[in-house]
């Protein structure tokens, strides 16, 4: 799925061609990237170079120096976007969540909430480790759905959304192996009937993991009667030698 963020920076560039032969800011002649629109169009010429850190150094400068010009909030998302395309997720949800903060009902806050979501999601390594990132992701990409219906990204979040709880699934259903392959088969019977019980949008996962529940079930109450079995025949010898 291509996602539209070059957006923003087409944005910019209506906003550096408005901005053209205008003294909105200082009068006269100015040094090289001394002025918001100087700024903003070398972020924009090193984010289509693909040098992000220059293009973060430039979009970064331009939002302390600058931080009423009109233009700056559209700077500060393509911040976010910079920080993403260099693989800094961390520093890109810092970015997005202030920017959505500052400007609650600001025309961007559809893209900001879904690149905010898709920072989490971005941040997955494997599945045994814990997916709070994904429980994150999908936060944000339900809110876009929920809240911006009628706009692309929340087309883009819907489907986002089925990944994000098909991680989450992948994780509990990989926990849950982990306990059968033990032979912890109680502990894997909670997993897979958790599975069950809040997947059933997944009806793969669901048939799956309800397969492995009712084998892990009768495991389990094998190896429970075996030990109960166990014990019992041990009072009895007990007794016996007492005897």
């Amino acid at each position: 799925m291509k996602i539209k963020n070059l957006l923003l920076l087409l944005l910019l560039a209506a906003a550096l061609t408005v901005m053209t032969g205008c003294a909105w800011f200082q009068r006269g002649p100015q040094p090289l990237e001394d002025t918001p629109q100087e700024l903003a169009q070398a972020g924009v010429d090193a984010m289509e170079q693909e040098r992000y850190r220059k293009a973060i150094e430039h979009f970064s400068d331009l939002r302390d120096r600058f931080p009423f010009s009109p233009h700056t909030p559209t700077a500060e998302v393509a911040l976010g976007d910079a920080y993403m395309k260099s693989g800094n997720y961390d520093a890109a949800i810092t970015v997005f969540t202030e920017f959505a903060e500052m400007n609650p009902r600001h025309e961007y806050m559809p893209y900001v909430l879904f690149r905010t979501g898709l920072a989490h999601y971005n941040k997955f390594t494997s599945i045994d480790r814990p997916q709070r990132n994904m429980q994150e992701a999908l936060e944000y990409f339900r809110r876009v759905a929920q809240v911006y219906p009628e706009t692309e990204y929340a087309e883009y979040s819907r489907y986002y959304m089925v990944q994000c709880r098909k991680k989450i699934a992948e994780h509990e259903l990989y926990i849950a192996d982990f306990y059968w392959r033990t032979k912890r088969y109680g502990s894997a019977y909670e997993r897979y009937r958790y599975v069950m019980d809040n997947f059933e949008d997944l009806p793969e996962y669901v048939e799956y993991a309800g397969e492995r529940a009712r084998q892990s079930y009768y495991k389990h109450q094998e190896h429970v009667s075996s030990h109960k079995r166990a014990i019992d025949e041990g009072t009895w010898r007990d007794w016996l030698d007492w005897l």
